[in-house]
């Protein structure tokens, strides 16, 4: 477990509580438990001197007194300090999964797949920067800078999804990644068309299809 600091600024004052890294992140996306992340009892102005934060002022700035509301909001709304390494360490495991992919899935000009040791070696060179989501994702970007050190290319399917209304709100948000153009229809149906990796084609049918219930229509595009 890594310990750091969430923070915020509201109004005249700073407002600090101590919380687990991984969890802190995974709420901030979404995704996390708020009573894993926060490993604190109280608020602080200063964590490190151990200032506690007045309740009335916390009431007045987050309108609430309510500990975990109050939490959820300085790690929504706030920063989470990545501790020194982090970051490098973070950009290491993600190249390890850029080359993962692009090793399975890339090849040059040619047709010829290239090395992992050539293809991490390229990242770097480029400076490749792999936001923090999932790779498949974000694949077009990272070929663009590849493709300044190396001549890379990957296949992409092309899709036209139709969901139904009752479905969108929990499917959108994997159809948004990839998507090229949406349109919505009057009964609140979304036609969208994506571009997806060759590779990763199967695993995003399943995804949208888990959350359609099988409900949504496919079409492939050329």
């Amino acid at each position: 477990m890594v310990q750091t600091t969430a923070r915020i600024r509201r109004g005249k004052n700073n407002f600090e509580i101590l919380v687990d890294l991984e969890e802190a992140l995974k709420f901030k996306q979404g995704e996390g438990n708020i009573s894993k992340a926060v490993l604190t009892n109280d608020i602080f102005y200063d964590l490190k001197k151990g200032e506690h934060a007045a309740k009335d002022i916390l009431e007045i700035e987050f309108g609430t007194s309510d500990f975990y509301e109050i939490c959820e909001k300085i790690i929504k709304n706030g920063e989470v300090v990545l501790p020194s390494g982090y970051l490098k360490e973070e950009t290491e495991r993600k190249y390890k999964q850029i080359v993962d992919f692009l090793s399975k899935n890339a090849v040059s000009p040619q047709g010829i797949p290239y090395t992992p040791d050539r293809i991490m070696k390229a990242l770097k060179e480029a400076k490749v920067n792999v936001k923090n989501k999932p790779i498949e994702s974000q694949i077009s970007e990272i070929i663009s800078e590849l493709q300044k050190i190396l001549p890379i290319k990957i296949e992409m399917r092309r899709a036209k999804l139709t969901i139904p209304s009752q479905y969108v709100g929990r499917a959108y948000g994997i159809v948004n990644e990839f998507k090229e153009s949406e349109e919505w229809l009057s009964n609140g149906d979304l036609v969208v068309n994506v571009s997806v990796p060759a590779g990763f084609l199967i695993d995003f049918y399943d995804k949208v299809n888990k959350f359609t219930h099988g409900a949504c229509l496919s079409e492939e595009l050329k």
